[in-house]
């Protein structure tokens, strides 16, 4: 592992069996939801995982905090990363037990591991709600008597709770408001100078993306297309999915946005349990070539670009 990254993924993939028939079910293939993935997490630093739904972003997520189990491939952690793994959820209200009190919902994991006893763990609780943004006070409440952004908060806590060193942010605010969004977007690039983080930002939102992270995975079928600086894939993408993607980004000058050109992709996206042979993008391409259909490309460096891009034709 070198010594600037705290996280390093080589070749995982997780993939889910389909079996047909009930009293004696068969193995009738499998749904590649990530399918070899390749990637690492630096020190301290924000990587965006971008890609349209369905194209494997949160299985990969779940898959590195083994909440769902790697078909193969390694996921390595540096010795200072080990165990200070957490996850925040996409949907607050389902990720939180409705029967259990803020406090309780913070002090369990506290003690439980060790990093709190009766006699501290109220001020510990405290503590967390004091750095999320919420008043002490509104410990004893449960999660109904909050709003959404508040609900989000209190995950944000309960995954600080144990001093995580990484943070997975599972499309944290996609079922907020957009003022809101704002709110515990700016409050995640605070923890984050304030507690030294490292954080998979997973999202769909390419302006959230742009908002907060130090580099861009660009994910579609299971695999990384694209991975390089934020500031070089949104000044220069590459890829042609990169390109459909920043694309669709509206712009607020109503001039601009009526007289850019737009890529739309053909179709829909193939399905994992039987994707393409070749580039899993070849049928959606423009620029697609016989080849593009039999090889695989591989992530790579094109040219004195520090981006990696997975295109035979560049």
């Amino acid at each position: 592992m070198k010594p600037e990254n705290l996280l390093e993924l080589q070749d995982v993939r997780t993939h889910f069996p389909l079996t047909k028939g009930t009293l004696f079910p068969r193995l009738t293939g499998h749904v590649k939801a990530v399918d070899g993935v390749t990637l690492d997490l630096k020190r301290g630093e924000v990587l965006g995982l971008v890609g349209e739904s369905g194209c494997g972003k949160s299985t990969l997520g779940r898959t590195i905090i083994k909440l769902i189990r790697a078909t193969s491939g390694q996921i390595s952690l540096s010795h200072e990363a080990q165990g200070g793994v957490q996850m925040i959820f996409q949907d607050p209200y389902s990720s939180l037990n409705p029967r259990m009190t803020v406090f309780d919902t913070l002090a369990e994991p506290m003690l439980v591991n060790g990093f709190a006893t009766r006699a501290t763990v109220a001020v510990k609780v405290a503590e967390l709600m004091h750095t999320v943004g919420l008043a002490p006070r509104f410990m004893r409440k449960y999660p109904h008597e909050f709003s959404g952004g508040q609900r989000q908060r209190i995950a944000i806590a309960r995954a600080l709770a144990l001093k995580p060193r990484i943070l997975i942010a599972d499309e944290p605010v996609s079922a907020l408001d957009v003022s809101i969004q704002a709110q515990i977007l700016n409050l995640l690039a605070s923890l984050r100078k304030r507690l030294g983080l490292s954080i998979i930002f997973i999202s769909h939102d390419l302006s959230v993306i742009r908002h907060l992270s130090d580099r861009v995975a660009v994910m579609y079928l299971g695999k990384i297309v694209e991975l390089g600086s934020t500031a070089e894939i949104f000044a220069k993408p590459q890829h042609p999915y990169t390109r459909a993607l920043l694309s669709a980004i509206p712009l607020p000058d109503p001039d601009l946005e009526r007289n850019r050109e737009r890529v739309i992709l053909a179709g829909d996206a193939p399905s994992p349990i039987n994707p393409p042979s070749g580039c899993a993008f070849h049928p959606r391409c423009a620029y697609a070539t016989f080849q593009c259909s039999q090889r695989q490309p591989v992530l790579a460096r094109q040219g004195t670009s520090e981006t990696r891009v997975a295109c035979i034709n560049l």
